[in-house]
C-alpha cells in the first residue's frame, strides 16, 4: 500500500505521501483484527469508538478535498520545498489539530461529526479511499506554491488557509484521531 514518492515532488509532497502511508498502515492495523462489535465499542457514552474515529477522518478528508482541489484550478505557480503555515495556521494546528498535551479538546464541527452510531467495517475502505484521493491531490499540487495559494475553509468561509496549511491540517488531524482510536483499542484489552 506504500506510495512510491514521485521524484518530481518537492520535499513537502514526499513527506506528506509518507505520512498518508503511515496513517493507512495504522488504520489497517487497528481495524483488521477487530470484530464489528469491537469496532463500535465506546469507552464511555460520550466518547467515540474506533469506527467513529475513522468515520470522522473519512468525512473530514471528503470535506477538505473539494476546496483544496478548487484552489489548484489555475496553472501551476512554481514550487516551494517546504510548507510554511502562517502564524494563524501554526496556532490552529498546535492548539486544535496536532496531538499534544497542549491540544485543546473541542467539539468537532457538525459537518464532520460521526453520524452513525454503528459503523460498518467498510469504513476502513472509505478512509483509505480518502487518503488515495488526497495523495492524488498532493501529487497535483507539487507544481504550485502551496504557501501562497489559498482555499476557502469549508467550516468557516471567512478563514482562508493556504493549501499547504490544509495539507498539514489533514495529516496532523489523522495522527490525532488515529492516536485516539489506538487508545480505545488499548482500553479493550
Amino acid at each position: 500500500m506504500a506510495t512510491q514518492p514521485d521524484n518530481t515532488l518537492p520535499p513537502w509532497g514526499k513527506r506528506l505521501l509518507k505520512e498518508l502511508d503511515a496513517s493507512d498502515a495504522r488504520a489497517i492495523a487497528l481495524v483488521k483484527p477487530l470484530t464489528p462489535e469491537q469496532l463500535n465499542w465506546k469507552p464511555a457514552p460520550e466518547k467515540w469508538s474506533v469506527g467513529q474515529c475513522l468515520e470522522h477522518l473519512a468525512i473530514s478528508i471528503e470535506v477538505y478535498l473539494g476546496p483544496l482541489a478548487d484552489a489548484l484550478a489555475g496553472p501551476p505557480s512554481g514550487t516551494v520545498d517546504e510548507i510554511a503555515p502562517g502564524w494563524f495556521g501554526r496556532w490552529f494546528i498546535r492548539n486544535y489539530i496536532a496531538p499534544s498535551a497542549q491540544t485543546r479538546s473541542a467539539r468537532a464541527p457538525k459537518k464532520i461529526t460521526p453520524v452513525l452510531s454503528r459503523v460498518e467495517p467498510a469504513i476502513l475502505e472509505r478512509f483509505l479511499k480518502g487518503n488515495r484521493d488526497m495523495r492524488e491531490l498532493v501529487a497535483r499540487a507539487g507544481g504550485y506554491n502551496v504557501n501562497r495559494l489559498r482555499f476557502t475553509n469549508p467550516f468557516i468561509p471567512l478563514i482562508r488557509f493556504t493549501v499547504g496549511t490544509g495539507f498539514e491540517i489533514t495529516s496532523k488531524h489523522e495522527d490525532r484521531h488515529l492516536l485516539q482510536a489506538e487508545g480505545v483499542v488499548a482500553l479493550m484489552r
